[in-house]
């Protein structure tokens, strides 16, 4: 076993600790800053808990649940609809920055993980039932996090409710969240479901 392989998850601690340092100097709107990470690090302590109880994943589940909190960190310093995200958004002619769609597909990557401890420790019967498991709870996490963003838009400061739900105009922008959510739980399940065959 290499040095990266063995303290995989620990580099990628560190990458998202100098990240977070670096991106908490002068955001967009601070306020909006403290909300879209305390989301992440809401995420990252437990992580890091399991980890020390001696939970642990594969280091593709680690790489997977890695890349929502890097690109909601980048979110949350600019705001998602300030992103610089021109390369992506030209490649394909979207009007909007479409990066917070891409980040929400990034939150279903979490059914990797999800499935692959729930068939490590033997908590379902089949590959069927922790794919299924996984993916509903994607699904119900996409729509409790649209419901709090709701929530969050109604009670804050206006600009700041308005930056956090992110929507841009857009009256159908949770449903296509969730929809985005569901794809990344799809394509992580399909990653999952390969690798376990392959190996």
């Amino acid at each position: 076993m290499t040095f990266i392989s063995k303290y995989f998850p620990h580099i990628l601690l560190a990458i998202y600790g100098i990240e977070f340092a670096v991106l908490s100097i002068n955001p967009y709107a601070r306020d909006v800053w403290f909300v879209e990470n305390m989301t992440i690090v809401a995420i990252i302590i437990p992580i890091i808990i399991l980890y020390v109880k001696g939970i642990r994943f594969s280091n593709t589940a680690y790489l997977f649940m890695f890349i929502l909190p890097f690109m909601h960190t980048i979110g949350g310093h600019y705001t998602f609809e300030k992103v610089p995200f021109d390369w992506f958004n030209d490649m394909f002619g979207f009007e909007r920055n479409m990066y917070d769609r891409v980040a929400h597909a990034t939150v279903g990557l979490y059914a990797y993980p999800l499935a692959e401890y729930l068939l490590s420790k033997k908590k379902v019967a089949s590959m069927f039932w922790a794919n299924f498991t996984a993916l509903c709870a994607i699904v119900t996490v996409a729509a409790f996090y649209e419901l709090f963003e709701w929530q969050y838009a109604i009670m804050a400061d206006a600009e700041a409710g308005i930056a956090v739900l992110g929507a841009q105009g857009d009256i159908w922008d949770a449903q296509k969240d969730m929809l985005m959510d569901t794809l990344g739980a799809v394509f992580a399940l399909a990653v999952f479901t390969i690798k376990r065959k392959v190996l």
